[in-house]
């Protein structure tokens, strides 16, 4: 379908489809990363920031996700009960914890990450045809909305 910025119906069918294959492609990789790994999306993607942010804290996470530190603080609990991810003094404030992948944890991301990307592939790899223009746009789109605090949450 193609979408005209002037037409706002025709931006809401965009949201409708943006949302509904959001939403379908999640569930799927999550249906994925359970069967193989025993985690799911949401600890995949902790997992990875980790891994590419060491030292990063719960109110990182929460940024970097758009998501509520105190939903993010009881997903950090989840995994530290796992055995993933560890809790660090901060030596800069004492009132927050780094965090950093235990080795199965890192190892953990690593093996999903390899799921992940086999999976988007069939997922949506073939459905973009390689054209790098729909992954620019939205990258372009991210990108605004976070430099603009669009969609952070407040609490």
């Amino acid at each position: 379908m193609a979408y005209k910025s002037s037409d706002a119906c025709d931006l809401v069918a965009l949201f409708d489809d943006l949302v509904r294959c959001e939403t379908r492609v999640y569930n799927a990789l999550s249906d994925r990363l359970r069967c193989e790994h025993s985690l799911v999306t949401s600890q995949f993607e902790s997992l990875r920031h980790l891994r590419d942010h060491p030292g990063a804290r719960v109110a990182d996470i929460a940024a970097a996700f758009a998501i509520g530190i105190g939903a993010t603080s009881k997903a950090v609990d989840r995994l530290e009960k796992q055995g993933w991810v560890v809790r660090q003094p901060n030596p800069d404030d004492r009132r927050s914890s780094l965090l950093a992948l235990t080795d199965e944890g890192a190892r953990l991301a690593d093996a999903a990450e390899r799921t992940a990307t086999e999976c988007l592939t069939e997922l949506i790899g073939e459905a973009l045809g390689g054209s790098p223009a729909t992954a620019r746009a939205l990258a372009d789109l991210r990108a605004a909305l976070e430099r603009d605090r669009i969609g952070t949450p407040t609490g």
